[in-house]
C-alpha cells in the first residue's frame, strides 16, 4: 500500500463569500461598457484588454494577435459621404460619371471647341448693319433728324449675348478667330443690344420708336469708379400746354443704367436691373415703382438735357462683397491698393449670320431672389420674405449692395439729387449666366467681362432722345473739370465751380464714359491674347496645324493677313448658321 505522503494533498474550497472571487481585471473607475446602450448611449469604447492563460502559450500568441478593424461597407462609406456633404475626394470610390474633382473658379479654363476652317471672307474686317432710311423728324432746335431703319444684324435675346469677331492668322490657337469692332468706332447705342423696332441715325447717337416702350443699352458697361454722361430729349413733352390745359407730347422717354439682366422689352426702372428718370413729374421708377424725385411742377421736356453719373466702389473691394468677404469696419474707405486683375473667363464660339460673323456667348439672366424681391405677388418665396433687406452682407450674393456706390442726376447742368444709393451688386455670383448643360455645367458664375452698368434709354411711341458719351458735353457738372461744347453761345467761361459736398469719402475724378470705350477695346485686346497664350501652352508650348496648313499657305496668310487666302483644308463642320426672327 502506498503511502500518501508522496501525493499531492488537495487544498480546501475557500468558504468565503463570491465577492472575494478574484476578478479577471480590475474595475477601473471610469469603466463603461464597450457597446452603448439606452442607459449609456455616449460611451467610448474602452482598449480591449486581452487574457493570456499561462499554461497555453499557443492560445495566448492567438489572444495577444492586434485585432483587426473593421471597414464600413460600401453603401456606408457612401452614406457618411453624402451626410458630410463631402466631394468626391470622400466617395468610398471614384464616381464613374466624375473622374476629376470638380475645380474652382480660378482654376476654370474657356471653352474650347473643335472649329472648321476660317473661309476667305472670315479675315475681311466686320460690317455694320445695314441702314435703311425711315422717317425724318424735327428736332427742338429746328434741326432735321433722320432715323434709320438697322438691319442684317444680329439681336441679343434668348439667353445669347453677341459681339463681332474676325479671324486673324495671329490667333492660330484660337482656330483664329478674335474679337473686333464694327463702324461707328466710339462709345454709341448698341445695335446688336436693342429691342426690335428701335430706330437710330448712322452714329447711334440718336434713338426713337414708333412702338410703346421699348429699350436700347449702349456698347460701353462701367464696373467701378466715376463715370458720366447726358441725354438730350428731342421728341418728348413739350413745353407749351395743349388745349384745355392739356399737356401735349410727341412721346415719351426714360433714361438711366441697366445691367445685362435688364430686359430689353421694357422701360429703364422696370425691374431690379436698372435705374430710370421718368420724363412724366420727373419721376425715378426702380422695380416699375415711380417715386417723385423732382420738385413740383419740375418736369423733362423737349429740349432739356438731362445727366446721368454714377459712381461704383472698386471691384476689389466689390469682389469682397460678393464673395462674402466683406467687413465694414475695416473695408468701407475702399482704399486699399490692390494689383489683383479681374478672372476673365469667356466661352464663345463663332457663328454666321447673314454674311456677317459673330462670337455667341450665353448671356446673363435674372435670379429668382431679384424676381421674388420685384414681383408685387402676395405669396413669395421665402428669400423674398425674408425680413433682412438688401445690404453688403446679405446672406444671398444677389441681394448684395456696394457701399459708397450712387446715382447722380443733372438737369440743365443743374444738381437735382441723388435718387439711389447702395445700388445693387453685379459681379458673379451676384450675375449668373442662364443654366448651361452637359460639359459646360457649373459656369453659370463666371464673369466674361461684360457684367456691369450700362448707359440706357427707354422711349415710347414717338419719343426720341440723343445721348452724348462725351468727352465735350453740353452741361457737365459743376466742378467736374469736364470740358464743354459750344452751344448757343455757351462755352468753357460759364462753367461755375461748385465745391465738393463730402457726402462721398475718396471721391474720384469724374469720367466721360467715352474714355470707358478706350478701356474696353484695350481690355478686349489683352484677353484675347490671354486666351491665345492659354490654350498655346494646352498644346505643349506649340502651334498645332489643325488644317492640314502648310508652311506656303501660312506664309501667305502672314503676309496678306488672310485677305488673299484660299478656303484652308480641314475635316471639320463649318461653323453653324444663326437665324433669327424678326
Amino acid at each position: 500500500m502506498a503511502s500518501d505522503a508522496g501525493s499531492p494533498r488537495r487544498e480546501q474550497t475557500p468558504s468565503g463569500s463570491a465577492t472575494t472571487v478574484p476578478q479577471k481585471r480590475a474595475l477601473d473607475d471610469d469603466h463603461s461598457p464597450a457597446v452603448p446602450s439606452p442607459l449609456n448611449p455616449d460611451t467610448k469604447a474602452a482598449p480591449r484588454v486581452q487574457i493570456q492563460a499561462p499554461e497555453d502559450t499557443q492560445q495566448a500568441a492567438v489572444l495577444n494577435r492586434e485585432k483587426r478593424t473593421k471597414k464600413d461597407s460600401f453603401k456606408k462609406r457612401e452614406a457618411k459621404a453624402a451626410a458630410a456633404g463631402g466631394s468626391d475626394s470622400s466617395r468610398a470610390t471614384p464616381d464613374p460619371k466624375q473622374q476629376h474633382k470638380e475645380p474652382s473658379v480660378n482654376e476654370l479654363l474657356p471653352a474650347r471647341y473643335k472649329l472648321a476652317p476660317p473661309k476667305l471672307t472670315d479675315f475681311e474686317p466686320a460690317r455694320g448693319p445695314v441702314f435703311t432710311s425711315h422717317h425724318e423728324v424735327q428736332g427742338p432746335e429746328g434741326e432735321t433728324i433722320e432715323f434709320f431703319d438697322a438691319t442684317e444684324h444680329v439681336f441679343n435675346k434668348r439667353a445669347f449675348h453677341y459681339t463681332h469677331c474676325i479671324a486673324d492668322p495671329t490667333f492660330p490657337s484660337m482656330f483664329y478667330y478674335r474679337q473686333t469692332e464694327t463702324e461707328p468706332y466710339t462709345a454709341h447705342m448698341a445695335f446688336e443690344d436693342s429691342a426690335s423696332h428701335v430706330y437710330f441715325d448712322r452714329q447711334g447717337r440718336h434713338v426713337t420708336t414708333d412702338k410703346g416702350f421699348r429699350m436700347s443699352r449702349a456698347n460701353v458697361a462701367v464696373r467701378e469708379g466715376r463715370w458720366y454722361w447726358e441725354c438730350k430729349v428731342t421728341r418728348g413733352t413739350l413745353r407749351e400746354p395743349g388745349s384745355e390745359g392739356d399737356t401735349k407730347a410727341h412721346g415719351h422717354i426714360r433714361v438711366g443704367w441697366a445691367r445685362r439682366e435688364a430686359s430689353l422689352d421694357a422701360p429703364v426702372g422696370f425691374d431690379c436691373y436698372s435705374y430710370g428718370i421718368r420724363d412724366v413729374a420727373g419721376q425715378k421708377v426702380h422695380m416699375s415703382r415711380p417715386k417723385d424725385f423732382f420738385p413740383p411742377g419740375e418736369e423733362i421736356k423737349e429740349g432739356d438735357v438731362i445727366g446721368l453719373e454714377i459712381q461704383l466702389p472698386s471691384e476689389h473691394l466689390h469682389r469682397k462683397i460678393v464673395t462674402g468677404h466683406y467687413n465694414p469696419a475695416v473695408d468701407l474707405a475702399d482704399d486699399e491698393p490692390s494689383l489683383e486683375a479681374p478672372n476673365i473667363i469667356r466661352d464663345r464660339i463663332p457663328i454666321r449670320f447673314k454674311q456677317h460673323i459673330y462670337f455667341e456667348k450665353i448671356d446673363y439672366h435674372t435670379t429668382k431672389e431679384l424676381e421674388d424681391l420685384f414681383s408685387p405677388a402676395p405669396v413669395a418665396s421665402a428669400s423674398s420674405n425674408s425680413p433682412e433687406p438688401p445690404n453688403p452682407n446679405h446672406p444671398l450674393p444677389s441681394l448684395r449692395t456696394l457701399p459708397n456706390s450712387y446715382i447722380k442726376i443733372y438737369k440743365n447742368g443743374k444738381d437735382m439729387g441723388t435718387p439711389w444709393t447702395d445700388l445693387f451688386a453685379f459681379l458673379p455670383p451676384a450675375s449668373k449666366q442662364s443654366t448651361q448643360s452637359g460639359a459646360h455645367a457649373g459656369r453659370e458664375a463666371l464673369d466674361d467681362g461684360t457684367v456691369g452698368y450700362y448707359p440706357a434709354v427707354s422711349v415710347f411711341r414717338g419719343g426720341a432722345v440723343e445721348v452724348n458719351f462725351g468727352p465735350d458735353f453740353w452741361f457737365p457738372p459743376p466742378g467736374s473739370g469736364l470740358p464743354q461744347k459750344q452751344q448757343n453761345g455757351v462755352g468753357d467761361e460759364d462753367d461755375v465751380d461748385m465745391l465738393d459736398d463730402g457726402s462721398v469719402p475718396n471721391q474720384e475724378p469724374l469720367r466721360p464714359v467715352s474714355g470707358r470705350y478706350e478701356e474696353q477695346i484695350v481690355e478686349d485686346i489683352v484677353y484675347d491674347i490671354i486666351d491665345e497664350v492659354g490654350f498655346w501652352a494646352q498644346d505643349g508650348g506649340k502651334v498645332i496645324d489643325r488644317f492640314n496648313l502648310t508652311a506656303k499657305d501660312a506664309e501667305k496668310l502672314l503676309a496678306t493677313g488672310g485677305a488673299g487666302a484660299q478656303l484652308l483644308p480641314g475635316g471639320r463642320e463649318e461653323i453653324k448658321e444663326l437665324v433669327q426672327d424678326d
